[in-house]
């Protein structure tokens, strides 16, 4: 399996931390970002600081175009992936389902669902023993919410991840026996900048109650089990949905 992870939204919280901590565990590393290139630099210098290897590559999972382009940026400049992190995704304001548009469902399933389905895609052509590849390992970013419901904050969220988690197993039976280990890890209050994005930034604080561990987690903590999942300490775990949510 090649050393080289593509890990989505990686400018900022847990795709950031990820991206830190794969490249300390000798990963070379495309730090995908949507819109700020000033952070997601500050994530490739930090792991050239350190001595280890990266790129940083824009594209918005939403389109299909940028996502392609993305793996043809990253086929050229790393080479073949062994290890994709579909972790980019959006929140929305708090909203009942009685008062979504469709607007904003489309865009809640075209990030958070289509988009990890079309990277997927893109890495299982690279990795699979199918096409040639050597093998490797995929890790979807999903939530506790995917178990919880979410209700009276985000119902949209909470579905996509739903769809996550089921696509995760999918895949994985799919592909296990090419060489692809597929998980997801499900995330619970988490401090990361999502919460703000979504006009709740107090949430983890505010909920932290709720967690029997009595307090908000880390981005690191979750780059952790995200970055064990990569590794082939990982070798016989597929098909898993490992939650990293203080018991919650």
């Amino acid at each position: 399996m090649e050393k080289i992870a593509l890990i989505t939204g990686a400018s900022r919280g847990i795709g950031a931390a990820t991206a830190l901590l794969a490249a300390q565990h000798g990963w070379a590393v495309a730090v995908n970002y949507l819109a700020n290139e000033a952070a997601a630099q500050a994530v490739v210098d930090e792991i050239r600081a350190g001595g280890g290897t990266a790129i940083a590559v824009q594209a918005d999972v939403a389109n299909e175009g940028e996502i392609l382009a993305m793996f043809q940026a990253v086929d050229t400049q790393l080479g073949r992936i062994g290890a994709l992190v579909n972790n980019a995704g959006v929140v929305d304001v708090t909203a009942r389902v009685d008062e979504m548009s469709t607007d904003r469902l489309r865009r809640m399933f075209d990030t958070n669902v289509i988009g990890s389905f079309v990277c997927a895609r893109e890495a299982v052509r690279r990795m699979s023993r199918r096409y040639g590849g050597t093998g490797g390992a995929i890790v979807n970013v999903s939530s506790a919410a995917s178990r919880l419901g979410s209700a009276h904050q985000y119902v949209d969220y909470a579905a996509a991840k739903g769809a996550i988690d089921t696509f995760t197993i999918g895949l994985a039976r799919e592909v296990a026996a090419e060489g692809i280990r597929v998980n997801a890890v499900r995330p619970g209050l988490i401090e990361t900048d999502i919460h703000a994005s979504g006009g709740l930034p107090d949430r983890v604080r505010d909920l932290s109650h709720q967690v029997p561990m009595l307090r908000g987690g880390t981005a690191n903590e979750v780059a952790e089990a995200i970055v064990w999942l990569m590794s082939p300490a990982a070798s016989y775990t597929t098909a898993t949905l490992m939650d990293v949510s203080g018991g919650r």
